[in-house]
Parts: C-alpha cells; sequence; structure tokens
C-alpha cells in the first residue's frame, strides 16, 4: 500500500521520521514521489505548495518526513549591498538577505551585472533559501519560474510591463 501525505506541517518541531533533501525547485510541489530514510510516499497536497527547510510532510501512517533544504550552486554577493539587492530585486530573482551578504543562484547574466557593479562574488554550494513573501511562506511569481527560462533578460532593462510573451 503506498503512502501518502496530504499537509505539509510548517516550521515542525522534531522529532521526525526521516527527511528529503529537496533544492529551491523541487521545494515547490503539488504531487510528487518523494523518497526519504523512511521509505517512499506519494505526497498529494491539494495545490501547489513551496516548503521550507524545517517543515514536515505528515505521512498517513503518522510518520513526519522533515524538509531539508539541499546544497545547489549559488553565488554570495558582497560589496554595496543596498545598490546590489536593488538591482536583483529589479530582475524578480529570488535573494537570500545575509547580514552581510546576499545569495542568489548560479546566474551568469546575473554575475556578469553584479561583477560590473563591483560585487564581491563567491561561487559555492549551499543551500539556497531565498525570502518569501507574507510570513515567509510565499514565493515570487514573476517571470523566474526556474533558473533557465530568464534567458530574455538580456539587457533590455526598461520595465517589467510590457513583455509580450506569456508563461503558459
Amino acid at each position: 500500500m503506498t503512502i501518502h501525505s496530504h499537509s505539509v506541517i510548517r516550521a515542525a518541531d522534531g522529532p521526525f521520521d526521516g527527511q528529503v533533501s529537496l533544492d529551491y525547485d523541487a521545494r515547490l510541489l503539488r504531487r510528487k514521489r518523494l523518497t526519504s530514510e523512511a521509505g517512499d510516499f506519494l505526497l498529494d497536497l491539494p495545490e501547489v505548495t513551496s516548503v521550507n527547510d524545517g517543515d514536515a510532510f505528515a505521512l498517513s501512517d503518522g510518520r513526519r518526513i522533515a524538509v531539508v533544504a539541499a546544497p545547489e550552486p549559488v553565488i554570495l554577493v558582497r560589496g554595496p549591498l543596498p545598490r546590489l539587492a536593488w538591482h536583483i530585486g529589479n530582475r524578480h530573482t529570488p535573494c537570500q538577505i545575509k547580514d552581510d551578504h546576499l545569495v542568489i543562484r548560479q546566474d551568469h547574466v546575473l554575475q556578469a551585472m553584479l561583477e560590473q557593479l563591483g560585487a564581491d562574488l563567491t561561487l559555492t554550494e549551499a543551500p539556497f533559501t531565498p525570502e518569501g513573501g507574507a510570513y515567509g511562506h510565499g514565493r515570487t511569481f514573476g517571470h523566474d519560474h526556474g533558473p533557465d527560462t530568464h534567458s530574455h533578460d538580456h539587457g533590455h532593462n526598461h520595465g517589467h510591463d510590457h513583455h509580450h510573451h506569456d508563461h503558459a
């Protein structure tokens, strides 16, 4: 019999019966077979949901599986942070804000732009948990639906109100 999960426990307290390690893209899900130390289960949520590091899935057999943010290729951004954050935000790119640096996913277009702005960049692998919307559980569904879908954004930085392509 397949074990299911139909609900997410936000900021769950342990102990847990296992964990699933998911990168940023993989933490946006609705229906998916997932594997943990406790075995496979079928996630079947009522709607597409963004889960965070520290959340958990409640399984149909009563067990709880923790969500862990998996390391992925990111850029640590240091330098004049308010200015750099403005430029990153202007590109609708998910961004994690730390006390002394910003974290974005690796992207050669953004990397070149930030280098031109005088940023000090470090390419590395780390868990990526960007700022969410209200209460940290939102996501910006702008025109960035993954690492490779914004290649149309090559330098014609003149507002975001007249795109004539739709992301169906």
